[in-house]
């Protein structure tokens, strides 16, 4: 079969009210379809690099763009336990859905998490990159899950040169856009999805990426980076790069 072109479009629930039962819903879908995809683990053995000398001295600062509810990272660190402790979390969204709950369970930890109500245009353009006047803000590591494919290649570019110019490790799981990834976003209901959930994940793999879509992507600033792009499974296409000199994040199994 011929490879599935890259097709961007707008998902349903980037357009419903925070508040709409049907977006409830499918944010509780997401929960259910990360679990199938496994993305818990490929998170982990993104993190685990950062975590593994355990706990730093002064805090990490880690920001994750199109954070959501922010439960998924909240797993991973429930998983390191103690090793994690001593992290500032910027959980960045255009929705404030970070619950007190979600909040007091990162505490717990030893997480202190800031919700940041923000689109990422504005937080390109308000000088996360050092670009643009006002502070420029520094993270030990920049993470995302299934938000990249959401914008186009020349939007993404901007994107990622505004990730480069902000930490030294950044990593990403997004859709594989592939024909076995396509046949199981048309099965999907199969996990009790409603229909937002259902139309939505045949549009995130007609977005998603494959080969070394993001790695050509990914800007050339003067420095050396390492970086890697790889399938997750059947289902899953991670990036990650580090600048040479940092430990890099590690290859989550393909099987």
């Amino acid at each position: 079969m011929p490879p599935l072109p890259r097709i961007v479009t707008a998902e349903t629930l980037d357009t419903l009210d925070p508040t709409d039962p049907a977006a409830k819903r499918s944010r509780r879908d997401l929960q259910r379809v990360h679990r199938f995809m496994g993305t818990l683990a490929i998170v982990c053995r993104a993190f685990a690099p950062l975590f593994r000398s355990g706990p730093s001295r002064a805090p990490l600062r880690i920001l994750e763009l199109g954070a959501g509810d922010a439960t998924l990272l909240l797993r991973a660190a429930q998983r390191f336990g103690p090793a994690s402790r001593g992290v500032e979390l910027t959980a960045l969204d255009r929705q404030d859905l970070v619950t007190r709950k979600t909040i007091e369970a990162y505490a717990i930890l030893d997480w202190r998490v800031q919700v940041c109500k923000m689109d990422v245009s504005d937080w390109i353009r308000e000088g996360a990159s050092g670009r643009q006047s006002g502070p420029t803000e520094r993270w030990d590591m920049i993470f995302t899950t299934l938000f990249l494919h959401h914008f186009a290649a020349p939007e993404l570019a901007v994107l990622l040169e505004a990730i480069g110019s902000s930490t030294d490790r950044f990593f990403a799981c997004e859709p594989r856009r592939g024909w076995p990834a396509l046949v199981g976003s048309h099965l999907i209901g199969v996990l009790g999805t409603n229909a937002v959930t259902r139309n939505d994940a045949v549009l995130s793999v007609h977005a998603g990426f494959r080969d070394r879509e993001l790695q050509a992507l990914w800007p050339v600033q003067g420095e050396q980076w390492q970086v890697a792009e790889f399938s997750a499974g059947l289902f899953s296409h991670c990036f990650s790069a580090q600048r040479v000199g940092k430990e890099a994040c590690e290859q989550p199994s393909t099987r």
